[in-house]
């Protein structure tokens, strides 16, 4: 059903020893929502992204899909990172294909998908190069790409725009959107950069510096696609700048 509950994270916290990171965190995701997750540098933004993943274990609470504990072996869950990793010896096809071959996705469905995802990118042309003969924008889409590819559960994408200039930005901004809406995919956005947030969420959700707490969850609600100099996404974008600085 549209807009159902898809993830829950319930009372969320990880503690290092004695250093607590993340202090009760509680929030949901609705099917097929762009949530993106900012704050203070070092507030604890990959710690909660290692979480979600289960490359770390809560030291209590719990976070779920579709009602059940996430499990990377039960659950469909995607990742892109900000550094590169297209695997240098397959060809772009075949990296998109990857991990639909993991997941057991039947041949023709895997091709039919390739397809689709190709012509979303505007990549046919190149569907038989190898990542070495792209440009650094167009490997990143390949990694977008093959992250959307198996229609994942949950999409976890950590600053994959990091290392790109803002004209760059901008482009893989509207490429990841399309994507989105294509696919209906529920996506958790990791960012510092405030601006790229109010550009792609439908929410964001403000962490406090360490212990990191939701300080404030933001709709953001501006009709696509959104102008960067219009007074209300100024606005929006200078209440989350405040929020992180002023905490």
């Amino acid at each position: 059903m549209e807009n159902e509950s898809k993830i829950r994270v319930d009372h969320l916290t990880k503690k290092f020893g004695d250093l607590l990171v993340l202090d009760d965190i509680s929030f949901e995701v609705k099917q097929g929502e762009f949530v993106c997750v900012v704050g203070p540098t070092g507030c604890g933004k990959t710690t909660f992204l290692n979480l979600l993943t289960r490359i770390y274990q809560p030291s209590s609470g719990e976070l779920y899909i579709d009602g059940i504990p996430a499990d990377p072996k039960k659950h469909n869950i995607s990742f892109a990172f900000q550094e590169p990793s297209a695997m240098p010896w397959l060809t772009v096809s075949q990296n998109l294909e990857f991990g639909m071959k993991i997941k057991k996705i039947p041949p023709e469905e895997r091709a039919k998908r390739i397809d689709r995802l190709l012509k979303l990118l505007g990549m046919e042309d190149v569907r038989d190069a190898y990542p070495r003969q792209l440009s650094v924008s167009a490997e990143q889409r390949v990694i977008i790409g093959r992250a959307f590819s198996t229609y994942p559960d949950l999409l976890l994408m950590d600053e994959p725009y990091g290392q790109m200039d803002v004209k760059m930005r901008f482009y893989l901004e509207d490429e990841v959107l399309k994507l989105w809406k294509e696919f209906n995919s529920t996506v958790i956005f990791i960012t510092h950069n405030i601006e790229e947030a109010v550009y792609l969420a439908e929410r964001v959700l403000v962490l406090s510096n360490k212990p990191a707490k939701i300080k404030e969850n933001i709709k953001i609600d501006l009709p696509r696609p959104r102008d960067i100099s219009s007074e209300q996404f100024i606005a929006l974008r200078r209440h989350i700048t405040d929020s992180i600085k002023w905490w």
